[in-house]
């Protein structure tokens, strides 16, 4: 199982949202580094996921329920469908996040402008402790 971080705004497309749909298209990316990370998840991987700019905190914890399929007209864009597993008892902020020098080489502070990218194992763990407050 691989773990990712997916970015949205809230207000956009947040957590609440994601609980009230069941299951969702994570589509619209237009990166081609973050769409290639999308090309990459697999069924049962999960995902925090991110609420970017008016909170930037993580709220909850995400499946892929299916893999990458084309996203737009011409195909060069990727999609996945997600659905929610589990809010986070505690909504880890970035200022958490770059306080703690166990996740000083995640790659959301690394290319911070990226809505998807991955997460290791280690960074994983130590954001799930995080978030039990």
């Amino acid at each position: 199982m691989a773990y990712w971080f997916l970015r949205s705004e809230p207000e956009v497309y947040g957590w609440d949202h994601l609980v009230k749909d069941k299951v969702t298209e994570w589509d619209g990316i237009r990166n081609y580094t973050a769409r290639n990370f999308l090309k990459d998840m697999q069924v049962g991987d999960r995902a925090i996921l991110y609420h970017s700019n008016t909170e930037k905190a993580c709220a909850g914890v995400m499946e892929i329920t299916r893999t990458w399929q084309p996203d737009g007209e011409k195909g060069d864009w990727a999609s996945v469908q997600v659905k929610p597993v589990a809010p986070l008892e505690h909504h880890v902020t970035l200022a958490e996040m770059k306080a703690e020098p166990r996740l000083a080489k995640i790659e959301v502070l690394r290319q911070s402008r990226l809505s998807v990218t991955p997460v290791r194992d280690d960074e994983w763990k130590v954001l799930m402790e995080m978030a039990k407050g």
